[in-house]
């Protein structure tokens, strides 16, 4: 279930089906959907002579080339397309949209090719964006498809968007999973049915799906508010948190005395051996790795300049692309790993992230009101890092008598955070409060749970900036080794309620089985190292899991979200 080459497969379709030099149009969500799994380089290896975007109306005639087009089936792209065939621009057109296509958009498109130069329509189902071969995301923004309506209720849009990316997953996959959900989120049961009713609407097209027995496990963001509240120190996460990725791209443009060439990186597995190998390790292993990579590119480089004789300039210039792309990779990283050192040093984030992860897994009110009252008073903190200190300190003690969320709310007043900031406090609490989650992830809600709390602190941590598990990782590992399987059936009840559950309750767990976990409200970037780790712990066992979202959070764009939805 390597969702990088399902989309690496539908590109190379588009672009080698049609041969001789052509011309690749895409619009505004396709181009980073090509963008996050192939190169400049790929692309024209397989003659693709020019990539432009189909809204670009001042683009020159060649009527000599051939016409490639992915774009998505939206009123924006077809009237783009319309456009296009009315006065085109190349002689031959082959058109491929990204999902399913309706009967009366393949008439429109008949009726304006008055010019007669579409030869082929096709339906490639890549209508998603492939992060990682364990994580893609549907790409929902609060600007162009914000999520909620008003409160723990869709935005018809980003339903409707959400249903066309997922769909297109299964597509890509040749999977029809059984659905489950979790009982307590309405917007999860509502994206079940719209998903399920679009697979029997489609039956044609997911008739025809197969592989192994698939599960599609659909969250809610809301049982689980801590996990993209957190400062992780893995590197994938690090970039992501601290600097931003957009659809593979990090913006490195406000970076002091950066270069030139370097103001926009592009990060990907299949293109970056380093970052493949090191994007789970934490900061302090990550300056080894990184030190090991400079030497390696050194050695190499000093190699390059002994060209003695006719055989070893060959050599240089056979080995000579490779070694630009090192090059390029070495200084990528080194620039990347720099800035997040100076960031991390420049926000205190060591010690934000030590009473981060004490309000994540500790209960010891005293020690932590007391941390938080010094950490407010610290002029050289961030405001937002108080800010989501006091949020996880809020839906930590939510319930514990003389919690002193007011008193820590007027402190932050004082100490200059703006009113806008403060406010998420009560809307976290209204979106992922105690009386909306449908799990206990502090072990406090009774007797029995800080019991256990109190024992798991006990046994102490090897490193205390990454004591946090996510409750994603703990409820796949039980449902993998079939842990608690009453609890689990209760939780994630299956959408068809005839349908039987997949060997839960059971010694034999779900091996031998895919499942695919959707996040509604995001994902974290933790969420998906545990994944990865799931993957390669349980590789024997065929057990293959693929996590998505309508979005990739970080602590930022998580409370932006939040902020501009009312929860009553």
């Amino acid at each position: 279930m390597d969702i990088i080459k399902a989309v690496q497969y539908y590109t190379n379709r588009i672009i080698t089906d049609t041969s001789s030099m052509k011309v690749l149009l895409l619009d505004r969500e396709t181009t980073p959907i090509i963008s996050l799994v192939s190169t400049q380089t790929h692309l024209l290896s397989k003659e693709v002579y020019l990539v432009d975007r189909i809204e670009n109306r001042q683009r020159d005639a060649m009527r000599h080339l051939k016409c490639v087009c992915f774009v998505r089936p939206t009123d924006a792209s077809l009237q783009a397309l319309r456009d296009e065939l009315r006065s085109p621009k190349y002689g031959d057109y082959y058109v491929y949209f990204s999902n399913i296509l309706k009967k009366s958009m393949v008439e429109m498109l008949a009726e304006n090719d008055e010019n007669e130069v579409v030869r082929e329509v096709q339906e490639f189902f890549a209508d998603f964006y492939a992060v990682t071969p364990c994580l893609f995301h549907i790409g929902l923004e609060p600007s162009t498809h914000p999520l909620f309506a008003e409160g723990h209720s869709w935005n018809p849009g980003a339903l409707g968007r959400t249903v066309q990316g997922l769909s297109a997953v299964l597509l890509a996959l040749k999977r029809r999973p059984n659905i489950r959900y979790e009982r307590n989120s309405a917007m999860a049961q509502r994206l079940g049915r719209e998903l399920d009713y679009l697979m029997e609407h489609e039956s044609s097209l997911f008739g025809s799906t197969s592989g192994s027995p698939t599960q599609l496990v659909i969250l809610d963001r809301k049982n689980d508010p801590v996990t993209p509240l957190l400062t992780h120190w893995t590197y994938h996460a690090m970039l992501h948190e601290l600097i931003g990725i957009n659809n593979g791209r990090i913006d490195l443009s406000h970076v002091p005395d950066i270069r030139p060439e370097s103001k926009e990186v592009m990060l990907a597995q299949d293109q970056d051996s380093f970052f493949k190998q090191s994007q789970f390790l934490n900061f302090g292993d990550l300056g080894v790795s990184v030190k090991e990579f400079v030497d390696s590119y050194q050695s190499q480089s000093q190699s390059h300049h002994k060209i003695e004789s006719i055989s070893d300039m060959k050599r240089f210039v056979e080995a000579y692309p490779e070694f630009r792309k090192l090059s390029g990779n070495v200084s990528k990283h080194v620039t990347l790993i720099g800035e997040l050192s100076r960031l991390v040093s420049q926000r205190h984030l060591l010690a934000v992230s030590e009473l981060e992860q004490s309000l994540a897994c500790n209960e010891q009110h005293g020690t932590d009101l007391r941390a938080l009252r010094a950490l407010i008073a610290n002029p050289k903190i961030q405001p937002e890092n108080k800010v989501r200190c006091v949020v996880l300190y809020a839906l930590r003690y939510e319930q514990t008598q003389g919690n002193a969320v007011n008193e820590l709310k007027q402190l932050l007043s004082s100490n200059g955070v703006d009113a806008d900031m403060v406010s998420i406090i009560d809307v976290m609490l209204r979106y992922g409060g105690a009386r909306e989650r449908q799990s206990d992830i502090f072990q406090n809600e009774n007797i029995f749970s800080r019991g256990k709390n109190i024992f798991k602190g006990l046994q102490g941590t090897e490193n205390v900036y990454t004591q946090h598990t996510p409750a994603l990782a703990i409820m796949l590992e039980d449902l993998v080794r079939g842990r608690q399987g009453l609890h689990w059936q209760e939780r994630l009840p299956n959408l068809d309620p005839n349908a039987r559950p997949p060997m839960l309750g059971n010694e034999n767990g779900m091996f031998n089985q895919d499942i695919i976990v959707f996040v509604v409200g995001g994902v974290a970037m933790e969420e998906e190292m545990a994944v990865a780790k799931l993957n390669a712990k349980f590789v024997s066992q065929n057990v293959r899991v693929l996590l998505g979202g309508t979005s990739i959070h970080n602590s930022r764009t998580f409370m932006s979200e939040l902020s501009t939805t009312f929860f009553p």
